[in-house]
């Protein structure tokens, strides 16, 4: 669908649900003079691709009302008002809380919270049936600050090898900020904290085997100058990471784009992948991470255990 262009103000209907968009021309990466409504729009090409990656689970909205480069705020419950057609997640939480999470399923909702600010989208791992029990276990190649690029993709080809050996089937992504997701899709069973000390395992075997590269030191102050941290600690249990297809706020607008292990080979750029292209790259190549979504293929991760 299109997004009126010249309009600050419309009222669309999707799908049957009216949906209220505002401040459209609003920049929000100035320099690259990309507005409300080029994100908004972006959203709308791709939503056929993204939102089955979404579907289903607790939206956590971190919201930026002054564009990519201004301050931002993480807002758990779904505000009220909002539309009657908005599905709710209600999760328990450790301190006896229920919050009542926003759930993004068709495009009339992913228009809305994009409206509201979010740049990126931040979905919870497991669906809300069961939200102890992911889908999908994960690692986060996150370069301290003196580690190149370069660091990553090798650092993701390394983790690629130890999956391999095992039999584990993985998907990498950009990040969009500084590094590479690497998704493994799972039958669902394992509950978060089970998930969280697989991830947590492995990354402490790739440290060891890999000194001069790879650490597994949570603590920042801690981890080695020119090394690539394989952030196990996503994993736990109320963790979000940008979702497959998010922008990000960041410079050239990025996007979180899934990506072959041949391109990673071949070696690849963050900013190869952005608002004003990623669109288009997932027309001609459909969606790398359709793996995440399907029943076959899945890994028992309980054998491991």
């Amino acid at each position: 669908m299109e997004i009126p262009r010249y309009q600050d103000n419309v009222e669309l209907s999707v799908d049957g649900k009216d949906v209220k968009l505002t401040n459209l021309g609003k920049l929000f990466w100035p320099d690259l003079s990309i507005t409300k409504r080029d994100l908004l729009q972006y959203y709308a090409d791709v939503s056929e691709s993204l939102l089955p990656h979404i579907r289903e689970r607790a939206m956590v909205m971190k919201r930026y009302p002054h564009g990519a480069y201004g301050e931002f705020f993480f807002q758990k419950r779904a505000p009220s008002p909002r539309p009657e057609w908005i599905p709710i997640c209600s999760i328990l939480h450790s301190s006896g809380n229920v919050v009542d999470f926003p759930v993004i399923n068709d495009l009339a909702s992913l228009l809305w919270v994009v409206n509201l600010g979010c740049i990126d989208l931040n979905q919870w791992y497991a669906r809300c049936d069961d939200v102890h029990r992911p889908d999908y276990l994960h690692f986060d190649l996150d370069p301290v600050p003196t580690a190149g690029f370069e660091c990553v993709l090798e650092t993701a080809l390394v983790l690629k090898e130890a999956l391999d050996e095992l039999k584990i089937p993985s998907y990498p992504k950009t990040t969009g900020s500084k590094g590479i997701h690497v998704y493994v899709p799972i039958v669902r069973g394992p509950k978060q904290k089970e998930v969280w000390t697989f991830a947590k395992k492995l990354a402490g075997i790739l440290a060891t085997r890999n000194p001069k590269l790879i650490t597994a030191e949570y603590k920042i102050a801690k981890r080695p100058e020119n090394h690539v941290l394989v952030d196990y600690n996503q994993n736990a249990w109320g963790r979000t990471l940008a979702s497959v297809y998010s922008v990000r706020p960041k410079p050239h607008a990025t996007v979180s784009t899934p990506v072959s292990w041949e391109e990673i080979q071949q070696g690849i750029r963050l900013e190869d992948f952005r608002l004003d292209n990623v669109a288009e790259r997932v027309r001609e190549k459909g969606d790398l991470f359709q793996p995440l979504l399907a029943k076959g293929g899945r890994l028992h991760l309980e054998k491991f255990f």
